[in-house]
């Protein structure tokens, strides 16, 4: 595995319930800040093997990007009960929900 999938992962499973980041986020956090669509490739082909938190992934605009209706409902549902503030829109509120990795998060920076 190459050291920005390793990040990327390590990345992913410090977002704390109730939070969230974006794939340009946590590629940017793990050395690539143009890297988005592989952090979505990473996701695609990782989260069950390695049972991560992929519903705390949403994009830039704070929209769940998977196009199959019954996932992206099961994503919203995961993160409202987790406490995950959604607007009024749909889409969820970054500025009260969006998880900013600190310098002691599972050494992230």
């Amino acid at each position: 595995m190459n050291p920005f999938t390793e990040r990327v992962m390590e990345i992913i499973q410090a977002i704390p319930q109730g939070k969230v980041m974006t794939y340009g986020q946590i590629a940017k956090e793990a050395g690539s800040p143009r890297g988005a669509r592989q952090v979505v490739r990473i996701l695609h082909t990782m989260s069950a093997k390695h049972n991560l938190p992929w519903h705390r992934v949403i994009n830039i605009k704070g929209e769940i990007a998977i196009p199959d209706e019954e996932t992206a409902y099961s994503q919203r549902t995961m993160l409202e009960a987790e406490g995950v503030f959604f607007r009024s829109n749909g889409l969820v509120d970054l500025k009260k929900s969006r998880h900013v990795p600190e310098i002691n998060d599972v050494d992230l920076i």
